[in-house]
């Protein structure tokens, strides 16, 4: 019952993922950790048969992603599905002027998500409501910027480097790398590279359009790739076509929470959902002889029970 790390290609949806690993896998059940759009690629993590159990302890871990950010160029999709919607000239003063709006955009804070999105507004889809002509008001959501690194100003989308290699900081632009699909360009406009960490929920479509509005200009993500979702790298990401023969990681070794060695009678008290006696404090995983009983939280007096396995 693995959890496998997919490299997403460039126009399939997380759900066209989800369809072929049960086809490749042989079940219904697969579910996966994080929505990548289709014009994104990248990390898609898959939880597969009783994996799927541990989909709520991954859905929080942090993403990192190689964002190409192009300026003076909006459009309803707030990525290069287009079609354009308003363009504008665009005047930087340099780097540095790019590296301060960044700045601005790190920590905890609101974001708007994209009217092109699966928000739920009064049971109605964002995305379904835009496809139709419509908009919702959508409310700000709470999120977490890490960090934001400017890799360059380039005069284009097709002027900036596609080709890159891992390195201990993250993916780096290297000629002799892998190189990453990126959607046709929707016209020539100046572009920012950004390397990027971010928390749970957020959009980096949105983050496209608010770095060009802070910049006094419209914006939209002309190209996205995930390198990083928690400790799984793209560069142990597997291909659709190895996902039937894929080994994946055992479901204790994907949850990254502390462990507790519990004997029979803690292993009982939990699987029956009490509260046992304990100084732990946080999220732990219980384990019994190496097979996982609960994931469970600690209050520094007793344990509660989050999930158990049978």
């Amino acid at each position: 019952m693995p959890v496998i790390a997919v490299d997403k290609p460039l126009g399939l949806t997380s759900h066209d993922v989800v369809n072929r690993a049960r086809r490749a896998r042989g079940t219904k059940r697969v579910g996966h950790t994080g929505t990548l759009d289709p014009l994104a690629t990248g990390v898609l993590v898959l939880c597969v048969d009783d994996s799927t159990k541990l989909v709520q302890f991954m859905e929080a871990d942090a993403k990192d992603y190689l964002a190409w950010i192009s300026l003076g160029a909006g459009t309803p999709t707030l990525d290069a599905e287009g079609p354009l919607a308003e363009v504008v000239p665009v005047s930087l003063s340099g780097e540095e002027q790019v590296r301060a709006v960044l700045a601005g955009f790190l920590g905890p804070q609101a974001q708007v998500p994209p009217q092109y999105s699966a928000v739920q507004v009064g049971g109605k889809r964002a995305y379904a409501v835009a496809r139709a002509g419509g908009e919702l008001d959508l409310p700000a959501r709470n999120v977490v910027i890490h960090s934001l690194e400017l890799l360059g100003v380039y005069g284009s989308v097709r002027e900036a480097p596609r080709t890159f290699s891992p390195s201990s900081e993250g993916w780096r632009p290297d000629p002799n790398g892998r190189t990453f699909t990126l959607p046709r360009p929707l016209g020539d406009f100046p572009t920012l590279l950004v390397r990027a960490s971010v928390g749970s929920g957020t959009y980096l479509r949105s983050l496209a359009r608010d770095v060009g509005g802070a910049l006094g200009v419209p914006a939209h993500l002309a190209g996205l790739v995930r390198t990083r979702v928690g400790r799984y790298d793209l560069a142990e990401s597997v291909s659709l076509e190895d996902l039937a023969q894929a080994q994946g990681v055992p479901d204790l070794a994907a949850l990254d929470f502390p462990h507790i060695e519990a004997d029979e009678r803690l292993a009982r008290e939990l699987r029956q959902g009490k509260r046992p006696k304990s100084g732990a404090v946080g999220r732990h995983v219980v384990t019994l002889d190496g097979g996982l009983v609960a994931v469970v939280d600690g209050d520094g007096e007793a344990l509660q029970v989050v999930r158990a396995w049978a």
